[in-house]
């Protein structure tokens, strides 16, 4: 399904008014460029003056303030700093010296979330907090975008607790730099481009609260000590209400900066470790909820909080979740019935490296077309009648697959299409899509095999193929037996 009218719309009317920033200052001076005369000439715009200090250089001056700018590199704010203060080069400044700052919000950036269905076609790449803030990423994002991207996944919180944007909270980790300091300029920044914002939250595996508020980690029943997966101290206990609490809050703050979307990851119990050893809270508050309970009981309380807000809620769930066994779902809690009342869309991460030991597959990861095919089959057997979209994480990195290429991101794009996916998000660590890359050109001269969206679609070029399948009509094309337990890349 394509763009609903009026997200075009959205950016029709910035463009009529503009697309102007809002200015207010902050530790510094604002002057106007020349006094306008009234029912004449219209007002100087307001001019930002900064005075410099001691030991402040060109670069130190510019990272300083890039934040407060409507520039989103300090190279793009560098070359209109020069141009504006006429110093085509050097960087050693004199201390006293006022130096014009363009492009300076005066007033904090108000961003509001770009309604969208949640059965567009969303087509995105992940990108961590750190790449998302940095100039390379911005380029990315720009890439992605000129190749048929229309969305993209971001970091808020990591797995690791650390955020991405300030946030204070007495959870929070203590430090305060941040690759994202202004989210609701990045929003606009996505926004400008009609691009669909999407929030990572990754809720319950956090580093950060396991190891410094330890009576929130899961428990360990033998040592009454924070219990350890595989010897790592990594698990806040996902049944406590003040670990929801604290995620919850995050969301909300991130659904009020302009995101269009909040997507949970690590939306799970620890699957691996001593699982009789594990302690949680609910073992004591709740003795007759099993662990799908307590995940259920956060999301209806999460959807019910932040669907007013106008955001869309997405979940990302194991892969081999679709084969519903009973080990995999006492472990993690995921009852793929019970989450999708309380989202619009599920993201299974059915990356085929992963699935290994299945099938007598030597290499799963060379078997796009059959893990593809199978686990987009089963979740839509599982999801039928819900009205939950699946929209599902593919693999874009190399890892125990010999045969990755641009080739392998359109087998999994176009068999996922095939198997009532909508859309599409591309999962690679460390945030290398030169594969994908090259396949968009590729997908989108075949978009009638790739695409749903009938933008994508040129003069000229094939018809768009049918709608998706309803929930629950599936293929036999793929049969497969039960599998054992996979470990996920997230």
């Amino acid at each position: 399904m394509r763009f609903k009218p009026s997200f075009a719309g959205y950016w029709y009317l910035a463009i009529l008014a503009g697309f102007s920033f809002l200015f207010a200052g902050c530790g510094g001076t604002k002057v106007s460029a020349e006094t306008a005369e009234p029912q004449s000439a219209p007002a100087a715009p307001q001019q930002f003056v900064h005075t410099v200090k001691r030991g402040e250089s060109v670069p130190a001056v510019l990272r300083s303030h890039i934040s407060k700018t409507s520039f989103m590199t300090v190279a793009e704010l560098e070359s209109a700093f020069r141009q504006a203060n006429q110093k085509p080069q050097g960087v050693n400044l004199k201390p006293g010296e006022q130096l014009i700052i363009p492009g300076y919000l005066f007033e904090p950036i108000v961003e509001k979330t770009v309604p969208l269905a949640k059965d567009a076609e969303v087509r995105a790449i992940y990108l961590t907090g750190t790449m998302a803030g940095s100039a390379k990423g911005i380029s990315t994002i720009r890439r992605w975008h000129e190749l048929g991207g229309n969305s993209v996944v971001f970091d808020i919180k990591d797995s690791d607790g650390s955020l991405s944007i300030p946030f204070d909270h007495p959870l929070a980790p203590k430090n305060r730099n941040v690759p994202i300091s202004n989210l609701p300029k990045f929003v606009r920044f996505l926004h400008s481009m009609q691009m669909h914002a999407i929030a990572r939250i990754a809720l319950f595996r956090d580093d950060n609260i396991a190891r410094h508020h330890g009576e929130l980690a899961v428990q360990s029943k033998r040592n009454k000590q924070p219990w350890r997966e595989n010897g790592k101290l990594v698990w806040s206990d996902p049944s406590r209400r003040e670990v929801q609490d604290y995620n919850l809050a995050i969301a909300k703050v991130v659904a009020e900066s302009g995101v269009d979307e909040v997507q949970f990851d690590y939306v799970r119990f620890p699957a691996e470790g001593d699982q009789s050893d594990a302690q949680f809270a609910f073992m004591k508050h709740q003795p007759a909820w099993k662990r799908a309970d307590v995940i259920a009981d956060f999301l209806e309380r999460a959807h019910a909080e932040l669907k007013p807000m106008g955001v869309l809620l997405s979940l990302d769930v194991f892969g081999v979740m679709a084969w519903q066994r009973s080990v995999d779902l006492n472990h993690t809690g995921q009852d793929i019935v019970k989450m999708a009342k309380y989202c619009d869309v599920i993201s299974p991460m059915i990356y085929p490296s992963h699935f290994f030991g299945m099938d007598g597959y030597a290499r799963p990861g060379d078997a796009p077309e059959h893990f593809i095919g199978i686990s987009m089959e089963r979740f839509a057997k599982i999801t039928a009648g819900s009205g939950v979209v699946l929209r599902p994480w593919l693999q874009a990195f190399r890892w125990r697959t010999p045969t990755y290429s641009p080739k392998y991101i359109q087998v999994q794009v176009s068999v996922a299409k095939e198997e009532g996916g909508i859309g599409f998000l591309l999962w690679n660590a460390a945030n290398n899509y030169s594969k994908p890359f090259a396949a968009m050109p590729i997908m989108r001269a075949n978009a009638s095999r790739y695409f749903r969206d009938k933008e994508l679609l040129g003069p000229g070029a094939e018809q768009p193929a049918p709608p998706a399948k309803v929930a629950g009509q599936v293929t036999s094309a793929v049969k497969s037996a039960v599998p054992e337990p996979v470990p996920q890349a997230k």
